[in-house]
């Protein structure tokens, strides 16, 4: 545990590539374009939420093979690990274009799984290969095991505004390392 702190300390210590302010606009307009895209109207963003289903539903898979009970919660795990690993990725090489779209991904996948909270009580989305909501609704059955099945829209509403300030919290790093030029960590 140790070697690994130290690394993590080195890694920390070293400086993040250059950005130009060209660049980081670029970057900040498109995480916020997906942002709203994710936000609003069918609230699915192709490319990235093909990407979640299919982590989602190995998330699934994976948490299953130890625990059936625990399998509903693989799904969100799932479509989280993913993104958080190519953060992780890009911080490690210091590259604050890569760590800045990569982070976006994650608050993205928050936007998309604040759907699915969202719809814990009316089930009006439709389930991959059209399974009964009744019985397969991941936030469904979570927010019933935790009693908070009536919260379903607080928690997605949560979950979007933490989305959101962390989209534009991670503009506002990129914005700020381009302008002043310096490692600001």
């Amino acid at each position: 545990m140790t070697a690994l702190r130290d690394r993590l300390r080195q890694t920390a210590a070293l400086p993040w590539s250059p950005v130009s302010g060209p660049v980081a606009l670029v970057t900040c307009t498109a995480i916020l374009w997906v942002l709203a895209l994710a936000s609003t109207g069918g609230r699915w963003v192709t490319v990235l939420d093909h990407a979640n289903l299919v982590f989602h539903e190995a998330g699934h898979l994976i948490v299953g093979l130890f625990s059936g009970r625990l399998a509903v919660y693989g799904g969100t795990l799932g479509q989280l690990l993913f993104p958080v690993a190519f953060t992780v990725s890009f911080w490690l090489r210091r590259h604050p274009v890569g760590f800045a779209l990569a982070f976006a991904w994650i608050c993205e996948s928050l936007l998309n799984i604040a759907t699915y909270m969202g719809d814990a009580r009316a089930m009006a989305l439709p389930l991959i290969g059209g399974l009964d909501p009744e019985r397969y609704h991941d936030w469904r059955e979570i927010f019933t095991r935790w009693g908070m099945l009536e919260l379903d829209n607080a928690w997605a509403a949560l979950n979007r505004v933490l989305a959101w300030a962390g989209g534009l919290g991670i503009c506002w790093w990129l914005f700020r390392r381009s302008l002043s030029g310096k490692d600001h960590g």
